[in-house]
């Protein structure tokens, strides 16, 4: 159960984080998570780990929490703010992908002993990267129209549950589903790659509802620069 505790309060604490940046950086705050978060996701996904009796990818916490900040921004800000941070998180990853390629081509020191290890992280970022492109900016733009959507058809703000997991738990089928089939189809046995398909999906379903919560918080929270 070690895997299981832990994941569940290192989401929450990814969750934390993301009220954190908001309250002492309003918007900028959240700009900057989805930047980072995207970067950090697409770095940790290359490890795999066992949860729940099933095999998935680590990675599902942070790149949850993307989801929550996007709708924080389509909630209280709009949904031009929303899309802004999607590009910001699609450029972030594209130039984080360029540099590390050019990173690991620089022949290293006879004493350097990092090489072999950002090889093997970042050896395997291309492919991940083109999965999580392709999947980032197709399921963050669905979450966005169908936030705004569900806005629509449930306005009050007692509804906010039914717009941040319904947008959410949508765009993160098609998000797991083309990223897994990109990244990891013909890397892994097929076993494997529908074990970590639906262990994924599982997770961000649960981060999701874990990240409901704290969308409510963020509703209440008036950051200091908009005082």
């Amino acid at each position: 159960m070690f895997n299981e505790v832990l994941g569940l309060a290192f989401a929450i604490l990814n969750m934390i984080f993301v009220l954190i940046m908001y309250k002492f950086f309003g918007k900028t705050g959240l700009f900057v998570w989805v930047g980072f978060a995207t970067v950090l996701a697409n770095i940790q996904v290359v490890k795999l780990i066992e949860i729940f009796g099933l095999t998935a990818t680590l990675g599902n916490a942070v790149y949850g929490s993307i989801f929550l900040v996007t709708d924080i921004l389509n909630e209280k800000y709009g949904k031009k703010e929303a899309k802004k941070a999607v590009w910001l998180g699609f450029s972030s990853l594209i130039m984080m992908t360029i540099i590390m390629q050019l990173v690991i081509q620089f022949q290293p020191s006879p004493d350097d002993f990092t090489q072999d290890s950002l090889e093997t992280i970042f050896g395997l970022i291309p492919r991940i990267a083109l999965g999580s492109l392709i999947a980032y900016i197709i399921s963050q733009y669905t979450d966005v129209i169908i936030f705004s959507f569900l806005r629509k058809l449930f306005p009050a703000d007692g509804a906010f549950w039914i717009r941040n997991n319904g947008s959410t738990m949508i765009s993160q089928l098609l998000d797991t589903l083309i990223f897994t089939t990109i990244a990891f189809l013909g890397v892994f046995p097929k076993e494997i790659w529908l074990s970590v398909f639906i262990s994924t999906y599982a997770l961000k379903f649960l981060i999701s509802i874990i990240g409901t919560p704290f969308g409510y918080l963020s509703k209440r929270i008036t950051p200091i620069d908009e005082k």
